[in-house]
């Protein structure tokens, strides 16, 4: 004999209903979340890929930053060699006219104005340490004015030492990008040097002070065709670091979006989903409505 029961029915629209609810509640997430999963575990295959390109986001990032702090720290050494690049081509200037015209009322005042001025730059600093010191703290170039130059050796003038500052800014690529004060200054202090010797110089030079003018022009136009030779080679640096850094930039981009395909959910499909799964719901509590009403009872009748 058939048996008539609505229980068995009702528990199989239970679960139903119970099914429908749990993938509701996760489309509900998902929406609110912007993510497929709540973990990397969730992703299933994806999971292994999606760690490792973090991995390599995360040195792309770092990258970025080194490059970003280093295009800054290129800027300084830029501005300071042009610095005593300009003190030095104005220094010569004057000196020229000196030579040629055979008055130098004022040149005493250039001398001074432009060792000031590329002693400045040589101990420039960035964060509190000495741009141009190598791996050293004290200030790298010592003399303090033109006497001071003369009576100091050149050994004795600098206190940098010769450790070249470098930086990872890509995969397995080292920068090499330190300067020392010594690169700089050694052809321009070997120039106030001579002028240093030439003495007081008056309104009108004498001839061994023209000499010494002669000297210190050649010396000094031969310094700063140094200078021009290493401040070409930090725009080149600065380009090469501009490049790379665009480079980690755009990389980065690509690996998150590797991370987003994979791990950011579709928000317009997860709203037809949220839809179909309400409605779904919605018709399966109303059929358990309809079921949990009938009896035996009715049946019978």
């Amino acid at each position: 004999m058939n048996r008539v029961a609505t229980i068995p029915l009702q528990r199989t629209m239970s679960d139903a209903i119970q099914r429908s609810q749990q993938k509701l509640a996760v489309t509900q997430l998902q929406l609110a979340s912007g993510k497929k999963a709540t973990d990397l575990a969730a992703l299933g295959p994806e999971a292994v890929r999606n760690l490792s390109t973090r991995t390599l986001v995360a040195a792309q990032e770092a990258h970025g930053v080194v490059t970003t702090r280093l295009s800054t720290t290129l800027s300084f050494y830029d501005a300071n060699i042009s610095s005593i690049e300009e003190a030095g081509q104005a220094l010569s200037q004057s000196i020229m006219e000196a030579v040629g015209t055979n008055q130098s009322t004022g040149l005493k005042q250039a001398i001074d104005d432009a060792f000031t001025q590329i002693r400045t730059a040589l101990n420039a600093s960035q964060g509190g340490l000495p741009l141009f010191a190598g791996s050293q703290t004290e200030e790298p170039f010592r003399p303090k004015n033109v006497k001071e130059a003369l009576s100091t050796s050149p050994e004795d003038a600098f206190g940098n030492d010769d450790v070249r500052a470098s930086a990872r800014v890509a995969d397995n690529l080292d920068l090499e990008y330190g300067v020392t004060a010594r690169d700089l200054g050694s052809g321009l202090l070997q120039a106030f040097r001579t002028l240093a010797a030439a003495g007081e110089i008056g309104d009108m030079p004498t001839d061994q002070q023209r000499a010494a003018l002669d000297q210190a022009g050649d010396e000094l136009r031969s310094a700063l065709s140094s200078v021009r030779e290493i401040n070409g080679e930090v725009g080149r640096k600065q380009a090469q670091v501009e490049t790379l850094g665009v480079r980690a930039e755009q990389r980065t981009l690509l690996l998150k979006d590797i991370i987003s395909r994979n791990e950011d959910a579709d928000l317009g499909q997860v709203a037809i989903n949220l839809a179909q799964e309400k409605a779904t719901l919605q018709a399966s509590y109303s059929v358990f409505g309809q079921l949990s009403s009938l009896s035996l009872a009715s049946f019978l009748r």
